[in-house]
């Protein structure tokens, strides 16, 4: 099967990839409970601001987003020479998406934001110090 993307895909890649969330995973969903849980009240997807921010505290003007390693080119320069099928297709798609943070991440500065990304192997492996960046921003 041809992609959209103009390379060849198997069916099963076909599936496995369509199950890839964007929003809502669980590491985003695990960090809300948790911050719900200590009273903490925020907006979710905030279409309204640029990059729409996973989570957002609107009076403390503080933007969060829960970047995935892969998506967002965690240790990018390791990672992006052990892809091995589809290299140029990927490589250019992740550094794509890494371009579109830091454009988002510079426009919600100029809007007077504070920028807090998580990576989410951080949440995985210690929420409560992820909690606590969150905290020390929101003072």
């Amino acid at each position: 099967m041809i992609s959209k993307n103009g390379f060849e895909t198997t069916a099963e890649r076909s599936l496995l990839m369509s199950k890839i969330r964007s929003r809502n995973t669980k590491p985003e969903i695990r960090l809300r409970k948790a911050l719900w849980g200590l009273g903490y009240r925020y907006r979710i997807h905030y279409s309204d601001l640029p990059g729409k921010p996973d989570i957002i505290f609107k009076r403390k003007r503080l933007a969060v987003f829960v970047d995935g390693e892969f998506w967002h080119g965690y240790q990018w320069e390791v990672r992006k020479l052990k892809i091995n099928s589809n290299i140029d297709y990927w490589t250019k798609k992740i550094e794509r998406n890494m371009e579109r943070d830091i454009q988002n991440q510079n426009k919600l500065i100029k809007l007077g934001y504070t920028v807090l990304r998580l990576w989410d192997f951080e949440i995985k492996k210690n929420l409560e110090e992820c909690i606590k960046k969150i905290e020390e921003k929101l003072r």
